[in-house]
């Protein structure tokens, strides 16, 4: 049998005690101290790190109390709270022994032991160490993550009043636990305000677990937001947990919204009102506790109105509305989001800070921006990559002199949101030649997204 890769204390005032068991457990540990003297207790433990602490509750002579025991026991968990501390007691103490458990130690031995009942205790509570560690190791990694992740999106640029606005709201918002829904255009930064809010809100060290329903088959939907058991399904081949459970504690961000189906909405309020999931292939209820927050980019209100929305589904997930303007709604953000975006691909690929002149600002004003901020971030990147100066120029943004093609003043006033977002996908679509990843990405828009727009509007 293969040692077991740590190291042990044995606090006794018996030395045939210590003897027997040191001589015993050096055969199957690879190091084992042991101390008579247990006042030498805090010395030891500046100087060496142990896994695991057999105790004796009794040292001076007659004692039967188990006071020194517990006093000794409550000294090593002040200097290491750490510590897996195992009782020795004898059979009239066992009263002791449970109370010891209460106020902190892992386990007892009875003595005299058997030697296998000593080697399984240690080995049992020594795995139990490990896993505890391991446990305390995983939480630590997530509070990283979740900081990196707080980190990236830290930045919510925008000095205009509309903005303003926004910032405001969130600010109110967050400490609450209150469901929020954000409307806004594709590319506006909705999921950047639904992070902002969980970063400022009371579960800031918890996880924000952000799931895009508009990627999610109607067929994949409880599974994946719900979990599922092993065997429910032909390749369940192991229990997983579904989203809502992933984000329990945290925060769950439901993007696109508004493409849920009707029968998925119903799914899902049943989840919101109960506060509870059923995994596929189970009909055990796992309670949750999530702060939820949506967003779409489409007309909830009037979806509702042609029966395509669920209205008490909107009052569940609407107790504060968060509406995000759109770039050509806040064009004196234009330049900060610029700036901010050079510095972050300048530093990115290694080139020298790139600036604009006053004509390209001026023309980046005047492009109405379809897709955005994510289509000025994209074109930013480009013009980082493709520039060979450092002053911008309106070409490297391949934003032409005449922007009357894209411009909104030059539509009918009589279209409403549907028709605008027809024509213009249209009118990108044909600039590009049909190609739908170059139209996609000047829109502001995933490749999937798009195609669900052709298919709607029969392009």
């Amino acid at each position: 049998m293969e040692k077991l890769d740590a190291k042990v204390l044995i606090v006794d005032d018996d030395q045939d005690v210590l003897l027997a068991a040191k001589l015993f457990l050096k055969q199957h540990i690879n190091i084992v101290h042991t101390e008579a003297n247990p006042a030498n207790i805090p010395d030891l433990l500046k100087n060496e790190s142990y896994e695991l602490i057999l105790l004796d509750m009794n040292f001076s002579p007659d004692a039967t109390s188990g006071k020194e025991g517990f006093h000794w026991m409550n000294k090593i968990l002040e200097i290491d709270p750490t510590s897996i501390v195992i009782l020795i007691t004898g059979y009239g103490d066992i009263e002791l022994a449970v109370q010891g458990i209460k106020e902190g130690a892992t386990n007892f031995l009875l003595k005299p032991w058997e030697n296998k009942k000593l080697l399984a205790t240690i080995s049992t509570t020594l795995q139990l160490k490990k896993s505890k560690v391991e446990l305390e190791d995983l939480r630590s990694k997530q509070k990283v993550l979740v900081a990196d992740t707080n980190h990236a999106y830290r930045d919510l640029i925008g000095e205009s009043e509309s903005m303003q606005k926004v910032l405001n709201t969130v600010q109110k918002v967050a400490v609450t636990d209150a469901n929020i829904l954000i409307l806004g255009e594709n590319g506006t930064g909705k999921e950047l305000i639904a992070r902002a809010i969980h970063r400022a809100s009371n579960r800031k060290d918890q996880v924000f677990i952000s799931v895009d329903l508009g990627a999610i088959t109607e067929s994949l939907f409880e599974s994946e937001l719900f979990g599922f058991k092993k065997g429910a399904f032909t390749d369940a081949k192991e229990d997983r947990a579904g989203r809502f459970e992933a984000a329990n504690k945290g925060t769950i961000f439901l993007d696109e919204i508004g493409n849920l189906t009707f029968s998925l909405q119903s799914k899902l309020l049943s989840v919101l009102q109960n506060r509870k999931v059923v995994r596929l292939g189970t009909n055990k209820e796992i309670p949750i506790d999530v702060r939820l927050i949506c967003a779409t980019n489409m007309p909830l209100y009037q979806m509702v109105n042609e029966n395509k929305f669920r209205q008490d589904l909107l009052y569940r997930i609407n107790t504060v509305e968060i509406q995000i303007p759109s770039l050509r709604e806040r064009v004196e953000d234009i330049s900060l989001l610029v700036d901010h975006f050079l510095d972050i691909y300048c530093k990115k690929y290694k080139i020298s800070k790139k600036r604009l002149n006053s004509s390209t600002a001026k023309r980046l004003e005047k492009h109405t921006w379809p897709g955005n901020i994510r289509e000025l971030q994209h074109a930013v990147e480009r013009a980082v990559i493709m520039s060979e100066s450092d002053l911008l120029e309106p070409h490297d943004f391949f934003i032409s002199q005449n922007d009357s093609d894209n411009n909104l003043d030059n539509l009918p006033s009589n279209m409403n949101l549907e028709e605008t977002e027809k024509m213009l996908i249209r009118k990108v679509i044909d600039k590009h030649g049909g190609n739908i990843s170059k139209a996609a990405k000047e829109l502001g828009l995933t490749r999937a997204s798009l195609y669900r727009r052709i298919e709607k509007y029969g392009l």
